[in-house]
């Protein structure tokens, strides 16, 4: 299993459009990713399961990969929070 921790760069927070690019993202891989806030853990699967975090800019958020291409989801979904969420 892999864990990395993430802080929200955009004062909106995880909105509509980077849940949505997050979910077609994490489709792409047979890993289990799970998004969590807090207390709370979501899978990452479901535009709902992220919006219902409400993860606003500068709270922290984990995310955790396990499965057999869980390299490879913990890469791209690294780059996309370095590149896109931290920059929204």
């Amino acid at each position: 299993m892999i864990t990395k921790d993430y802080i929200i760069g955009s004062a909106e927070g995880i909105h509509a459009r980077p849940a949505t690019a997050l979910v077609k993202l994490a489709r792409q891989f047979n890993a289990v990713i799970n998004l969590q806030k807090g207390d709370r853990v979501v899978r990452l699967n479901s535009l709902m399961n992220i919006l219902s975090l409400a993860a606003k800019g500068g709270e922290t958020i984990t995310l955790s990969f396990e499965g057999e291409d869980e390299e490879r989801a913990a890469a791209a979904l690294d780059q996309f929070f370095t590149e896109q969420i931290a920059s929204l």
